[in-house]
């Protein structure tokens, strides 16, 4: 029994229907954008009621931020601004710290802290906490319901986001198909139109980006798109420059498809087209990398750990990506649109396809460990979820692929009486168009048509008044006659079968990009736990790879007596340590004491107080090498400091280390 294609517009209709309502499903139900960097330490912290009014307010995240002159505000209770508006850097190796001066005078009462920065990975993040001075009161401040990324600007900017990739997999997987798959699709006008049309989709949504990124980052106010100044700041940022140089390659992209779908398209001599196959291809690979990697220099792999190894993955696997989605759309096109693609041309993407897919796998499989980092990191944050739903729809995506490629083995080798009939077909098939031409012209009738005996009598009627209009409607029944033996031998069970597959990857791709998308603004499961292991400790948690770093106010009594120790434990894990303190006036400036001595107890294990007595390198720096931790747990740190033959106390503070 014959099996009918099923039809492209309803087809396509219910694909697009069912990407639409998907896409609208994981965006609505996904959080504001968050990122890769997390606020994990505060001084004062949060909730903390102080003696006396700090000096200033100091806020440790997990990884680079960019801080702006607004970026830290202070409130008091009654709204107004206790800070002075200066932002300082007290950044120091691998901790990321930033602070904000506070007036003088302050009264007691509760303050509000609220933040809002930019990661190093492009997205912004933002928050808010209190603490009292004295003791807590009522506050007339409001914080904001919006928070960095979200509302209006946030979704169109998610969208935006989407659509700049599948525009992308269909420009750099387009070309890849014409060039490495099917060279005469390079002149058929369908697959043309697929390939432009995801180059103005992907410049299209760059341009809206770059407008949309300072209300992104800022105000959230839709208006502030084409303010003037603000752009300017944007394309002061790394953020900026990569969508600014993404801009510059797609003028080299249209250069290309200009080229492809051009002189190449055009070319006869095969030396010729050959040479040209192989420049545009070194060409068209350096652009599509160009492209790429301005997602990998602004984005997720462009910070964290091993980001000149985290930058050529990312690079690979979008790449991949584009290879094989960008490939199948212009393919799906080509069945629907073209029925005469070459099988060849089908089973070499399969080749291709099965590439992309091995390249996918190595390098999602290290991303996943790079962004992860745990078992419990993949299953109790959203980012590692999110990851659990994208390995799934990939091992959906693989198996409908493996579908596609056994009905692509079927065409690519068709039964021997298949064959040459297709080969009798082939060789023919000009003959009967030309006879089939002449014998309309010649009687005024077509043999698809001669029951209608009505519409041959006004053909014959046209050939004897009229014989320029007789040929045209020669010409015209001849091009029924031929797209009608086409649909004959199109609507074949193989082809079907494969239109119906690779019909269904598309609508699975489709979602699995969605989910793509929405990975790379969610904060990956590493910093979340890292953040959570922050917050959830007695004082500013240990992260891995970075040191301990507190601050203890203390009091002696005596003259000199009030002042700051900082206390440095690098790398602030089990083993050997080496320990900085700094002893600081209220002023800040370096406070010299006679001497000073740190412990440290384990209460749970019943370890220490291990002594430590650290030397004294200048005035007000003393430090110890070799310090060991010997297990990991929330540890006590109690430092003693004299500052006089009798005036002398003792601080401590509770640090956890892994």
């Amino acid at each position: 029994m014959t099996t009918t294609a099923p039809r492209l517009g309803t087809a396509l209709a219910r694909l697009l229907i069912l990407a639409a309502a998907l896409l609208g499903t994981l965006l609505a139900g996904a959080a504001p954008a968050s990122a890769h960097a997390a606020l994990t330490g505060s001084d004062p912290k949060d909730g903390a009621v102080v003696a006396t009014a700090p000096k200033e307010v100091n806020l440790t995240f997990s990884e680079q931020v960019a801080m702006s002159a607004d970026s830290i505000r202070v409130l008091d209770p009654a709204g107004r601004r206790a800070d002075t508006g200066e932002i300082r850097d007290l950044c120091s190796g691998s901790i990321v710290r930033y602070g904000v001066g506070l007036r003088a005078g302050l009264p007691d009462g509760t303050y509000t802290v609220a933040w809002q920065t930019v990661s190093a990975d492009s997205h912004p993040i933002s928050g808010a906490f209190t603490f009292s001075i004295g003791a807590p009161s009522t506050t007339s401040v409001a914080l904001p319901d919006r928070t960095a990324g979200g509302g209006l600007v946030g979704t169109l900017y998610g969208i935006a986001r989407y659509v700049s990739y599948a525009g992308f997999a269909v420009l750099v997987g387009g070309g890849a198909f014409v060039l490495a798959c099917w060279p005469r699709g390079a002149s058929v006008r369908p697959v043309q139109q697929t390939v432009v049309r995801g180059w103005l989709t992907l410049t299209g949504a760059t341009l809206v980006m770059l407008l949309l990124r300072n209300p992104y980052t800022g105000s959230g106010e839709l208006s502030d798109a084409f303010d003037l100044a603000g752009l300017k700041a944007v394309l002061e940022t790394k953020t900026g420059a990569a969508l600014t140089s993404r801009l510059l390659l797609l003028g080299a992209a249209a250069l290309f498809v200009a080229v492809l779908f051009g002189a190449y398209a055009r070319r006869t001599d095969p030396k010729e087209k050959k040479d040209l196959a192989f420049g545009l291809g070194i060409g068209g690979t350096v652009i599509a990398a160009g492209i790429a990697g301005t997602w990998a220099l602004a984005e997720h792999a462009s910070t964290g750990i091993q980001p000149g190894i985290a930058m050529p993955v990312d690079i690979l696997h979008l790449l991949a990506v584009a290879a094989w989605l960008g490939g199948l759309t212009v393919l799906l096109v080509s069945l629907y649109k073209a029925p005469s693609v070459d099988r060849s041309a089908i089973e070499r993407f399969s080749k291709v396809a099965f590439g992309s897919v091995a390249v996918l796998a190595a390098t999602g499989l290290y991303q996943s460990w790079r962004q992860v980092g745990s078992w419990s990191a993949l299953t109790g944050t959203r980012y590692g979820q999110l990851l659990l739903v994208k390995i799934g729809l990939m091992c959906v995506l693989i198996g409908i692929a493996w579908i596609s490629r056994r009905w692509t083995q079927r065409l690519a080798d068709p039964k021997p009486a298949e064959a040459e009939a297709a080969e009798e077909a082939e060789e023919t098939e000009q003959t009967r168009e030309a006879a089939a031409a002449e014998e309309a012209s010649a009687d005024g009738t077509d043999e698809a048509d001669e029951a209608d005996e009505g519409e041959a009598g006004e053909a014959e009627e046209a050939r004897a008044a009229d014989p320029e209009r007789a040929a045209q409607l020669a010409r015209q029944r001849a091009a029924v006659a031929i797209a009608r033996r086409k649909r004959e031998r199109d609507a074949d069970p193989e082809r079907a079968g494969l239109r119906r597959s690779v019909l269904t990857e598309a609508a699975v791709a489709v979602v699995l990009l969605a989910v793509t998308t929405v990975l790379t603004s969610t904060e990956p499961g590493r910093t979340e736990e890292e953040a959570g292991r922050g917050t959830a400790a007695s004082g500013p948690a240990a992260v891995p790879d970075r040191p301990v770093d507190i601050r203890l106010p203390f009091d002696t009594g005596g003259v000199d007596g009030k002042g700051v120790v900082r206390l440095s434990l690098d790398p602030g894990r089990t083993g050997a340590n080496a320990l900085h303190l700094f002893v600081e006036r209220p002023n800040g400036k370096p406070l010299d004491v006679p001497e000073i001595k740190v412990a440290l107890t384990l209460e749970a294990k019943d370890v220490g107080p291990l002594p430590v007595a650290p030397d004294r390198i200048q005035t007000g720096h003393w430090s110890a090498s070799g310090v060991q931790i010997p297990m990991p747990g929330d540890w006590r740190i109690q430092v003693t400091v004299r500052t006089s033959e009798i005036d002398q106390t003792t601080i401590e503070k509770n640090v956890k280390i892994g």
